[in-house]
Protein backbone atom coordinates (compact mmCIF):
# COMPACT_ATOMS: atom_id res chain seq x y z
CA UNK A 1 0.00 0.00 0.00
CA UNK A 2 2.97 2.25 0.83
CA UNK A 3 4.55 1.88 -2.55
CA UNK A 4 1.20 2.45 -4.33
CA UNK A 5 0.24 5.54 -2.60
CA UNK A 6 4.02 6.87 -2.92
CA UNK A 7 3.71 6.18 -6.86
CA UNK A 8 0.11 7.79 -7.24
CA UNK A 9 2.10 11.07 -5.18
CA UNK A 10 5.05 11.15 -7.79
CA UNK A 11 2.97 10.75 -10.50
CA UNK A 12 0.51 13.39 -9.18
CA UNK A 13 3.09 16.18 -8.71
CA UNK A 14 4.85 15.27 -11.73
CA UNK A 15 2.13 15.94 -14.02
CA UNK A 16 0.77 18.96 -12.00
CA UNK A 17 3.82 20.78 -12.58
CA UNK A 18 4.34 23.28 -15.10
CA UNK A 19 7.89 24.32 -14.23
CA UNK A 20 10.87 22.34 -15.71
CA UNK A 21 12.80 22.80 -13.05
CA UNK A 22 10.75 21.08 -10.70
CA UNK A 23 10.27 17.90 -13.41
CA UNK A 24 13.85 17.16 -13.65
CA UNK A 25 14.38 15.95 -9.91
CA UNK A 26 10.86 14.15 -10.39
CA UNK A 27 11.84 11.92 -13.48
CA UNK A 28 15.17 11.48 -11.33
CA UNK A 29 13.26 10.24 -8.34
CA UNK A 30 10.98 8.47 -10.59
CA UNK A 31 13.85 6.46 -11.93
CA UNK A 32 15.95 5.42 -8.94
CA UNK A 33 12.83 4.58 -6.64
CA UNK A 34 10.61 2.80 -9.39
CA UNK A 35 13.71 0.64 -10.55
CA UNK A 36 14.90 -0.06 -6.75
CA UNK A 37 10.82 -0.74 -5.33
CA UNK A 38 10.29 -2.36 -8.63
CA UNK A 39 13.69 -5.17 -7.75
CA UNK A 40 12.30 -4.83 -4.02
CA UNK A 41 8.71 -5.67 -4.75
CA UNK A 42 9.39 -7.79 -7.11
CA UNK A 43 11.40 -10.27 -5.33
CA UNK A 44 8.89 -9.94 -2.74
CA UNK A 45 6.40 -10.95 -5.26
CA UNK A 46 8.32 -14.13 -6.49
CA UNK A 47 9.19 -14.91 -2.95
CA UNK A 48 5.29 -14.86 -1.86
CA UNK A 49 3.19 -17.76 -2.18
CA UNK A 50 0.68 -16.61 -4.47
CA UNK A 51 -0.68 -18.22 -7.50
CA UNK A 52 0.35 -16.60 -11.45
CA UNK A 53 -2.93 -14.70 -10.89
CA UNK A 54 -2.09 -13.14 -7.97
CA UNK A 55 1.48 -12.56 -8.53
CA UNK A 56 -0.16 -10.81 -12.43
CA UNK A 57 -1.96 -8.28 -10.19
CA UNK A 58 0.31 -6.95 -8.19
CA UNK A 59 2.58 -6.55 -11.10
CA UNK A 60 -0.26 -4.85 -13.00
CA UNK A 61 -0.92 -2.75 -10.43
CA UNK A 62 2.68 -1.48 -9.49
CA UNK A 63 2.96 -0.68 -13.26
CA UNK A 64 0.02 0.92 -13.52
CA UNK A 65 0.18 3.33 -10.19
CA UNK A 66 2.57 6.03 -11.75
CA UNK A 67 1.27 6.67 -14.71
CA UNK A 68 -2.26 6.83 -13.34
CA UNK A 69 -0.95 9.63 -11.21
CA UNK A 70 0.63 11.44 -13.85
CA UNK A 71 -2.88 11.12 -15.74
CA UNK A 72 -4.75 12.47 -12.59
CA UNK A 73 -1.74 15.32 -12.45
CA UNK A 74 -2.67 16.45 -15.97
CA UNK A 75 -6.24 16.03 -15.35
CA UNK A 76 -6.19 18.06 -12.08
CA UNK A 77 -3.64 21.21 -13.43
CA UNK A 78 -6.23 23.56 -14.08
CA UNK A 79 -7.15 23.59 -10.73
CA UNK A 80 -4.46 22.45 -8.94
CA UNK A 81 -2.01 24.98 -7.31
CA UNK A 82 1.79 23.55 -6.58
CA UNK A 83 1.83 26.61 -3.71
CA UNK A 84 -1.93 26.37 -2.09
CA UNK A 85 -1.72 25.86 1.26
CA UNK A 86 -4.85 22.60 1.25
CA UNK A 87 -2.73 21.34 -1.98
CA UNK A 88 1.17 21.16 0.28
CA UNK A 89 -0.99 19.95 3.07
CA UNK A 90 -2.33 16.90 1.75
CA UNK A 91 0.73 16.09 -0.68
CA UNK A 92 2.87 16.59 2.76
CA UNK A 93 0.35 13.77 4.39
CA UNK A 94 0.24 11.45 1.65
CA UNK A 95 4.04 11.82 1.28
CA UNK A 96 4.62 11.04 5.04
CA UNK A 97 2.09 8.21 5.55
CA UNK A 98 3.56 6.64 1.97
CA UNK A 99 7.11 7.12 3.47
CA UNK A 100 6.47 5.73 6.95
CA UNK A 101 4.42 2.47 5.21
CA UNK A 102 7.51 2.11 3.55
CA UNK A 103 9.92 2.45 6.28
CA UNK A 104 7.90 0.24 7.75
CA UNK A 105 8.26 -2.36 5.13
CA UNK A 106 11.31 -1.92 4.55
CA UNK A 107 12.68 -2.40 8.23
CA UNK A 108 9.97 -5.01 9.89
CA UNK A 109 8.84 -7.11 7.11
CA UNK A 110 12.06 -7.14 4.57
CA UNK A 111 15.30 -6.88 6.30
CA UNK A 112 14.53 -8.59 10.25
CA UNK A 113 13.67 -11.64 8.67
CA UNK A 114 16.84 -11.48 6.75
CA UNK A 115 18.45 -10.30 9.87
CA UNK A 116 17.13 -13.02 11.85
CA UNK A 117 18.04 -15.89 9.82
CA UNK A 118 20.28 -18.89 11.15
CA UNK A 119 23.00 -17.85 8.29
CA UNK A 120 23.33 -14.24 9.69
CA UNK A 121 22.64 -15.21 13.30
CA UNK A 122 26.02 -17.80 12.71
CA UNK A 123 28.78 -15.04 11.55
CA UNK A 124 29.31 -11.65 13.27
CA UNK A 125 30.91 -10.42 10.38
CA UNK A 126 28.28 -11.34 7.57
CA UNK A 127 25.88 -9.09 10.37
CA UNK A 128 28.66 -6.04 10.33
CA UNK A 129 28.82 -6.46 6.43
CA UNK A 130 25.15 -6.60 6.42
CA UNK A 131 24.66 -3.57 8.77
CA UNK A 132 27.29 -1.81 6.66
CA UNK A 133 25.52 -2.22 3.31
CA UNK A 134 22.27 -1.02 4.89
CA UNK A 135 23.61 2.31 6.47
CA UNK A 136 25.50 2.54 2.51
CA UNK A 137 22.33 2.38 0.79
CA UNK A 138 20.78 4.56 3.56
CA UNK A 139 23.22 7.08 2.75
CA UNK A 140 23.09 6.67 -0.85
CA UNK A 141 19.35 7.42 -0.99
CA UNK A 142 19.90 10.30 1.44
CA UNK A 143 22.24 11.76 -1.08
CA UNK A 144 20.13 11.29 -3.97
CA UNK A 145 17.29 13.14 -1.94
CA UNK A 146 19.50 16.24 -1.27
CA UNK A 147 19.93 16.34 -4.77
CA UNK A 148 16.76 16.04 -6.43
Amino acid sequence: MGIVVHSVVIGLGMGASQNVCTIKPLVAALCFHQMFEGMGLGGCILQAEYGAKMKSVLVFFFSTTTPFGVALGLALTRVYRDNSPTALIVVGLLNAASAGLLHYMALVELLAADFMGPKLQGSVRLQLLCFLAVLLGAGGMSVMAKWA
